[in-house]
C-alpha cells in the first residue's frame, strides 16, 4: 500500500496528535487528501521525511515497516496499548518486542560503575624515621561490575588499578588486581553476602579491608543483627613499607591481616540516635599489621552517634584482649580505648558546592585495632597503641567531583613519638 494511504488509514484507526505541522514535507501540498493525517503524525514525531525534505507518499510500505511506525507511536504516546493499530499489527509488534526486550535485558543485566581517586600524602615526625616512603602520589581507579543473577541476587566484582608517582619512580609504576567478587542477595528478610567483599567493623576503628567470608544481616523493626565468618584477606600495601614478613621478605599485598575471624553486631536507631555494639575474634593476627601483637585477638565495642541539625556527634568505647600483649615490651600498655568524633554538614557528590568539616580524637590501645580505616600512620606504633587527633574538610567542586583534605597528629602511648600526616584527595565517580 502507498504510504499516504496507510497513514490516512492510521489516522482513521486512532492515531492522535495535538497540532498540525506547517507544510511538513515539500512534496505534500496542503490541498492533498492525506495532508491532515500525515501532518498530525509528523507533529507527533511518529513519521519522518527524507533528508531532502520530501515524504514520498507514493512509496510502497510493508507491514513490517508499518509495525515499526506503530511501535514509535506507542513510544511517543500518540496511541495507547489498546489502540486498533496495536491489534492489527500484533504479530509484527510481538516480533519487534521480543528483540527489543532481549536487548534491554542484556543491557541492564551488567552495570559498570566506578571512581577515580588522585591522592597525595606527606608524613613527618619521629615515628617516620627510617620509613622508605614519607610521601607519595597515587592515582587509583576502581571499576565495579554488578551482574543480575535473578530478582533477589546479584554478583558484584571490583577491579582496581594503582599508578604510583613517588616512592618507586617518577614515571608512575602500576599494578592492577581483582579485589572483590561476591554474591549479594536476600532470602526472605535475610540479606546475605558471600565471597570476597569489604568488611568494616566498628566504623573502621577496628577493621576496614577485604575478607573472604559469609555474612548475613536481619532487621527487627528499628534494630538489626548481623554476623560474619571467614578469613581476613590480604591488606593493601602501596609501595615498599620498610617492614618484613615472618619469612624475612618485604611485606606485600599477599600478607594476610589475620587468619580466621568471626564478627557479630547488634544495632538500631531511636530517633536521631544510632547505637551499635560489636564483637570480633581474629586468629593469628599479623604482627606487622596489628601493632606488633601476634596472638588471637578479641575486641568488644559499643558506640553511639547523635545527629542534631547539621551536626553529628559520636563516641565509641573499645576493649581488646590479645594473647601476646603480656609478652610484649609494652606488657603494661592499655588494652582498651575510645574514639570521639564531631562532624558538620558534609560534601554530597550530587550537590555541587556542598561541603563539610570533621574532627576525631583517638586513644586506642594496640589490642583494639586489627586494620584501621584512617589515612594517618596508625600502624607506626607497634605494640603500644596511639592517641591523637584528625581534622579535615571536604567540598563538592562539581557533580560527582569531591575534594578532601585531612591532617593527623598521632603519637605513641608509651614512646610519645609523633607521626604527622597531611592527606589530600580528589574523587571522581561515574
Amino acid at each position: 500500500m502507498k504510504k499516504s494511504l496507510v497513514f490516512a488509514m492510521a489516522m482513521a484507526l486512532g492515531v492522535s496528535a495535538t497540532a498540525f505541522a506547517a507544510n511538513p514535507f515539500s512534496d505534500l501540498p496542503a490541498g492533498h487528501w492525506a495532508y491532515g493525517a500525515v501532518a498530525k503524525l509528523a507533529a507527533a514525531g511518529v513519521v519522518d521525511g527524507y533528508p531532502d525534505g520530501t515524504f514520498k507518499g507514493d512509496k510502497t510500505m510493508t507491514r513490517y515497516e508499518m509495525a515499526q511506525i506503530v511501535a514509535k507511536a506507542l513510544a511517543k504516546g500518540a496511541i495507547g496499548a489498546d489502540d486498533k493499530l496495536v491489534s492489527e499489527f500484533a504479530d509484527e509488534l510481538d516480533n519487534l518486542g521480543v528483540r527489543v526486550a532481549k536487548l534491554e535485558k542484556n543491557a541492564d543485566n551488567v552495570k559498570i560503575t566506578g571512581n577515580v581517586r588522585a591522592s597525595y600524602y606527606n608524613n613527618e615526625g619521629g615515628k617516620t624515621t627510617g620509613k622508605a616512603d614519607k610521601s607519595q602520589s597515587r592515582l587509583r581507579t576502581r571499576l565495579f561490575l554488578t551482574g543480575e543473577v535473578n530478582d533477589n541476587w546479584h554478583y558484584v566484582s571490583m577491579l582496581e588499578n594503582n599508578q604510583y608517582f613517588q616512592g618507586k619512580n617518577e614515571s608512575g609504576d602500576s599494578d592492577t588486581s581483582f579485589q572483590r567478587a561476591y554474591l549479594d542477595g536476600n532470602i526472605g528478610v535475610w540479606n546475605i553476602q558471600a565471597g570476597r567483599f569489604n568488611k568494616t567493623i566498628a566504623e573502621g576503628n577496628v577493621y576496614d579491608d577485604r575478607v573472604d567470608a559469609v555474612q548475613f544481616k536481619v532487621p527487627f523493626g528499628q534494630t538489626y543483627f548481623s554476623a560474619a565468618y571467614g578469613k581476613m584477606a590480604s591488606k593493601d600495601v602501596y609501595g615498599y613499607t620498610g617492614y618484613l614478613n615472618k619469612a624475612g621478605n618485604a611485606l606485600t599485598d599477599r600478607d594476610s591481616v589475620a587468619d580466621k575471624f568471626w564478627n557479630a553486631e547488634l544495632g538500631g536507631s531511636i530517633g536521631n540516635l544510632d547505637l551499635a555494639a560489636t564483637y570480633t575474634k581474629a586468629d593469628d593476627v599479623n604482627p606487622l599489621i596489628d601493632n606488633g601483637l601476634t596472638g588471637d585477638n578479641k575486641i568488644w565495642t559499643v558506640g553511639a552517634n547523635y545527629k542534631a541539625g547539621d551536626f553529628k556527634i559520636g563516641a565509641m568505647y573499645l576493649k581488646g584482649d590479645d594473647d601476646t600483649l603480656k609478652d610484649s615490651k609494652y606488657k603494661n600498655g592499655d588494652d582498651d580505648g575510645y574514639v570521639v568524633s564531631l562532624g558538620y554538614k558534609g560534601a554530597a557528590s550530587s550537590k555541587p558546592g556542598s561541603w563539610g568539616l570533621f574532627a576525631k580524637y583517638y586513644d586506642q590501645g594496640a589490642p583494639t585495632i586489627i586494620y584501621h580505616t584512617m589515612n594517618g600512620m596508625w600502624d607506626a606504633f607497634n605494640g603500644e597503641g596511639f592517641k591523637g587527633y584528625n581534622v579535615g574538610g571536604n567540598l563538592t567542586l562539581a557533580k560527582n567531583m569531591v575534594a578532601q583534605v585531612e591532617y593527623y597528629d598521632l603519637k605513641g602511648k608509651e614512646s610519645d613519638q609523633h607521626a604527622r600526616t597531611l592527606w589530600s584527595q580528589m574523587v571522581v565517580t561515574f
